[in-house]
């Protein structure tokens, strides 16, 4: 065939194919055979193998799957995408109404939609194509897997509107995929996935995009993170304008004018939930319309316009064997009951969560009684109660230990706490905690470290407190089992670079007691040192928003502990960070005046001297607003290095054009 002649069929099979996916994809109405659709992707494969001139990557062909990748890069998310808080009952639903009410003017109406139980996922399109896809991750950084989600049928590569838009979704696994990969698995002597939705998330951080390809994914989207140059009045409109757009909705969403109408919609779920073929773990509902939502705004871990109905608990019996005593990184022993494995809303328990010793004497537990098991929201595993008419006599009373399990030393209850707390302070199992806190994603979040590796270096010695992370030497590791040169390397370069994090990850890995992730970023953007924050009185403390007289205490009383002191200086001492490099709050004043206000910029290209979040962020921080793609609407564009076609566009349109060093220099002066 001709070049020009196969051109043709190419766009001709592309077409047919996109319009043939999407019926039986996504509006689940296929109109050919699947053998006339394979017949037709194997032509299109062929002949882009013939002529690679014109491979396109939003070509049918890519949901095969592509080349393995070498690992996931992150990957910073527009804005956060937030967990929801949860209810448990209808009155919890009349509570959130409630305050749903008070924060909100006008009449207020509901959209309630099923809660698939799955991966939630990013979506990214520039001029109507798919550039990228992203995990969740921890709602602000979440890792690259579009390759992976170029795979699943019902997510367009090319949307119906040349649109630059983010949407979410929840990418998941039907019920009968999910049944033939565990028979596969079975089969080939491999460990079963225990519940869809591990199995997709699984399948999701497949490094090699071909595995993806064969887990038969699908996705429901259920929200606009953002969206240039349209207005939407409602969430259920917004919705509805997804589904022109090309993406696969849930046909079973609802617009309900009041609560009651919500409450009756989760009860009716409640049955019929069994039916569906996917799983779902609840019913979300939010205030429809979008002024609204943004009138109410946030907490700082979930949106106060939304809120996840979770179903009733699927309650089972089994044994309690034992009862594990565990030490936090505070101090605080938590019991934990052993059980004998039993499966619970589709994943084996082993373990559930006694909370404190109150609680064992409340439910009046003993060792080897029977106890009906529960997960909390179908997520946390807890004890309900004990069926005490099933005791023959051979179950044995509990009684919590004097003395620390970990380090003999005694334990104490302190005064209005409830938990038995272990206050030595060199107690190797709330080292060993508090090593792992370090490490974690929202503290230092160094790769490569986790719960595992940190036990072995603590079980043999080479980390005693947070300062020697920064001591390990590369003969010391290779001596480890399963520690080879190359993550030996590796986890030393993931080390290195996070001696460089902002000041605000350091403090909340110090594990500093009633100061989280949100305090240690407020106190650091407040103070801008450590050095400052140690010198502070507990007034300056308190006169700081959002710091309490119980938090600031416990910051003076931290800072002033001699082994804190040396620590501080220890860690400085080995370079790590001690200053905030996060982008300042603005005075009024300088936002108002600030050649910032009111503009919308576009970046484009690579920056050197900041990352594109950051310069997004002081942007922003002086009245800006950042998107991504030029247009008649543009203000502003900061192109970088290879700044590419938005430059052209931008030039094309006569929008003012700044290099990095206008950027940083206007920055520097305000």
């Amino acid at each position: 065939m001709e070049s020009q002649q196969a051109e043709k069929r190419i766009e001709e099979l592309r077409g047919l194919l996109e319009e043939y996916g999407h019926h039986y994809y996504v509006l689940d109405n296929p109109i050919v055979s699947d053998a006339e659709y394979d017949a037709l992707m194997q032509e299109l494969i062929k002949l882009e193998e013939e002529h690679p001139q014109f491979v396109s990557d939003d070509s049918p062909s890519v949901r095969v799957g592509g080349e393995p990748l070498p690992f996931f890069e992150k990957v910073e998310h527009r804005s956060p995408m937030l967990s929801l808080g949860n209810a448990f009952s209808a009155d919890d639903l009349r509570d959130f109404d409630r305050r749903v009410k008070q924060l909100s003017s006008g009449e207020v109406t509901y959209s309630v939609e099923l809660k698939i139980d799955g991966l939630a996922v990013s979506l990214v399109y520039e001029d109507g194509k798919f550039v990228r896809g992203a995990t969740r991750g921890d709602g602000t950084v979440g890792e690259d897997i579009t390759a992976n989600l170029k795979t699943i049928p019902a997510i367009p590569l090319r949307l119906k509107e040349a649109v630059n838009i983010e949407v979410r979704g929840e990418a998941f696994m039907p019920k009968g995929s999910f049944e033939k990969l565990n028979e596969q698995k079975e089969q080939a002597g491999e460990e079963k996935f225990a519940n869809p939705r591990n199995a997709a998330a699984g399948s999701l951080r497949q490094l090699d995009p071909k595995l993806a390809a064969k887990r038969n994914l699908s996705i429901f989207v259920y929200a606009i993170g953002y969206l240039e140059n349209k207005e939407i009045p409602s969430h259920h409109e917004a919705i509805a304008y997804l589904h022109k757009l090309g993406f696969r909705i849930n046909q079973e969403s609802k617009h309900c004018s009041d609560i009651e109408e919500v409450i009756a919609y989760t009860e009716d779920w409640v049955e019929k939930r069994a039916s569906l073929p996917y799983e779902i773990d609840g019913i979300v509902i939010k205030v429809d319309r979008l002024d609204q939502q943004k009138e109410m705004g946030f907490t700082a871990k979930s949106p106060r316009w939304a809120i996840a109905y979770k179903f009733p608990a699927e309650e089972v019996v089994t044994k309690l064997e034992n009862i594990e005593l565990n030490i936090g990184r505070t101090g605080v022993v938590t019991p934990t009951a052993i059980l004998t494995p039993v499966v619970v809303a589709g994943t084996t328990v082993k373990r559930a969560s006694l909370h404190n010793e109150d609680l064992i004497r409340e439910k009046d537990l003993k060792l080897g009684d029977s106890v009906v098991i529960k997960k909390a929201g179908d997520i946390i595993p807890e004890v309900v109660n004990v069926l005490t008419e099933r005791r023959d006599g051979s179950e044995r009373d509990f009684t919590m230990p004097s003395h620390c399990p970990a380090c003999e030393s005694e334990l104490v209850r302190l005064e209005g706490e409830v938990a038995l707390r272990c206050i030595n302070p060199q107690c190797p199992a709330q080292i060993r905690e508090g090593l792992i806190h370090f490490v974690s994603r929202n503290a230092m979040n160094i790769d490569g470290l986790g719960e595992k590796v940190i036990s072995q270096l603590f079980d043999h010695d080479l980390v005693r407190d947070v300062a020697d992370i920064y001591k390990l030497e590369r003969e010391e590791l290779l001596k480890l089992e399963r520690m080879g040169e190359k993550s030996v390397d590796k986890l030393l370069a993931a080390i290195e670079k996070t001696k460089s994090n902002s000041l605000e990850r350091l403090l909340f890995g110090l594990g500093i007691r009633f100061v989280g992730a949100k305090a240690a970023k407020t106190l650091a953007l407040e103070f801008e040192s450590i050095e400052k924050i140690k010198s502070a009185t507990e007034e300056e403390l308190v006169a700081v928003n959002e710091i309490g007289e119980k938090m600031a205490s416990s910051i003076k009383r931290y800072f002033e502990t001699p082994e804190v002191v040396d620590l501080i200086e220890e860690l400085k001492s080995l370079g790590v960070n001690v200053l905030y490099k996060g982008p300042k709050a603005p005075a009024a004043s300088e936002v108002q005046d600030s050649e910032f206000a009111d503009k919308t910029v576009v970046l484009t290209g690579k920056l050197h001297q900041l990352t594109r979040q950051e310069a997004k962020e002081k942007i922003e921080s002086l009245g800006g607003k950042v998107t991504g793609s030029v247009s008649k609407k543009t203000d502003l564009v900061i192109a970088g290095e290879d700044a590419g076609s938005k430059r052209t566009k931008a030039e094309e349109l006569n929008i003012e054009i700044w290099d990095e060093v206008k950027l940083i220099d206007v920055l520097s002066n305000l």
